[in-house]
């Protein structure tokens, strides 16, 4: 399932009964939940671009808490896990089915009317459940209904709380490509909507809406919620685009080789749902016949036999590492056009992959094909390696080159004095950036 994300269409309801717990968190004083904003929690990343295809984190939900994984996506806002409501359509996950325990939400929630277009959230009876159905491009599905539940989290400040969230207990999944159908319990959404995770903790005064991956391309990584993590300098930001429902950037050229091309004016979306990066119909191909022209002459041949991805090539010999392969290719950056100086650069090892037969293989894909029409999606293949974040406070998306292989702690890096991030630390700084090379060295 190389496209988890962008969701085309959202949310349906329909009625039944239902209890809506309070939690407690909400009887926070004002002061302190205000002082508690600037904590921030961090999660380990497990999974990798090829050959798993996703990365995913592990939370414990409920009362005993229970571990769940659930797979990074930004492209979407709904939080769902797979559920025993009883489930009529479940796909094989690592842990047991959630079970809720009476505690569906109504349609009358705030949270239940953010997910509905305005003028058609039908809630005929204030105790009405409140039912969804997420809809993703690649056309995978999830149909349930909305519950609150405990999320047990550890913050940076030192502070244990477990706030009740809202997310969806999914009984029937449409999944439309199995070979590549991701081994998690369901999705974690980190869009920008109202309903993810990240805006119910930021309106419980937990935390700020604050989102950043470093997706290590050995695989791996780490995620954080909170500004905690954030460098003083070095970070590429560039605004979101007001009038979008996801991390859009705006308009951008490409270029291949440090040279403009006849790719311009192409609107970026930011996506950790999706495995893969997508260009447009006419940008992809005119990408291709670039790199095909470029490879010409080259000790490389196209490897029409490989199905791991729509283009591939073989060498001389099998390629052992991606790294074997780059110096037949040349980088690629997107430069926007609605800013000064901005650029997002893809070095040759973040779009492309070493297949399991030695084949190297574009890992840049045909948009068209999943219906996203004038969207390019930046996909986790080109976020490798990278310090990515999703500032819905500024309404910005930052990045810079980092070492993802190094879960930053708190106490090591940062010391006592968290309000400088980075200060005194024994090499996390260095340690993500590259000592001496700045933050373009990667």
């Amino acid at each position: 399932m190389y496209l988890k994300a962008l969701v085309l269409y959202l949310l349906t309801w329909i009625a039944g009964a239902a209890y809506h717990p309070q939690s407690f968190i909400n009887k926070l004083h004002p002061k302190s939940a205000a002082k508690s904003l600037g904590s921030s929690v961090i999660f380990p990343v497990s999974g990798n671009v090829y050959p798993k295809g996703y990365y995913h984190v592990s939370i414990s939900i409920g009362e005993p808490p229970k571990p769940y994984f659930f797979d990074i996506d930004t492209g979407s806002d709904l939080t769902w896990l797979q559920c025993d409501a009883p489930c009529t359509k479940c796909t094989p996950a690592p842990h047991s089915l959630y079970k809720p325990k009476q505690n569906l939400i109504t349609c009358q929630d705030p949270i239940c009317a953010s997910l509905h277009e305005p003028g058609n959230h039908d809630c005929r009876s204030p105790h009405d459940q409140c039912d969804y159905q997420v809809d993703y491009a690649d056309n995978g599905s999830s149909l349930g209904v909305m519950v609150k539940d405990s999320f047990p989290l550890k913050f940076t400040n030192g502070t244990t709380v477990a706030p009740q969230l809202a997310f969806g207990c999914g009984y029937s999944q449409e999944v439309q490509d199995s070979t590549h159908l991701p081994y998690t319990d369901g999705v974690l959404g980190l869009g920008t909507g109202k309903s993810s995770i990240l805006a119910q903790l930021r309106n419980k005064g937990l935390t700020r809406n604050v989102i950043g991956h470093c997706l290590s391309g050995q695989g791996g990584g780490f995620l954080f919620f909170g500004d905690d993590f954030l460098p003083d300098s070095g970070i590429v930001w560039k605004s979101i685009s007001s009038q979008s429902k996801h991390y859009s950037l705006g308009p951008a050229d490409l270029q291949f080789g440090g040279q403009a091309t006849n790719i311009k004016g192409l609107p970026i979306v930011f996506d950790s749902g999706s495995t893969y990066t997508y260009f447009t119909s006419k940008a992809y191909n005119a990408l291709v016949s670039l790199i095909k022209g470029d490879l010409n002459g080259k000790q490389l041949k196209e490897a029409v036999e490989d199905k791991s991805l729509p283009v591939c090539w073989k060498g001389a010999k099998p390629f052992k590492s991606i790294r074997d392969a780059t110096t037949y290719f040349k980088p690629l950056a997107l430069s926007f056009t609605n800013a000064k100086n901005v650029q997002f650069q893809m070095r040759p090892e973040y779009y492309l992959v070493v297949t399991g037969q030695g084949n190297v293989c574009l890992g840049i894909l045909d948009g068209g094909d999943v219906g996203l029409e004038n969207i390019n999606v930046i996909g986790d293949i080109s976020m490798q390696d990278k310090l990515v974040i999703y500032d819905n406070e500024k309404q910005q998306v930052g990045w810079a080159p980092a070492n993802c292989n190094r879960l930053p702690n708190m106490d090591r890096d940062f010391g006592e004095d968290r309000c400088l991030p980075f200060a005194g630390n024994d090499g996390f700084l260095e340690g993500i950036f590259g000592a001496g090379s700045g933050f373009w060295r990667l």
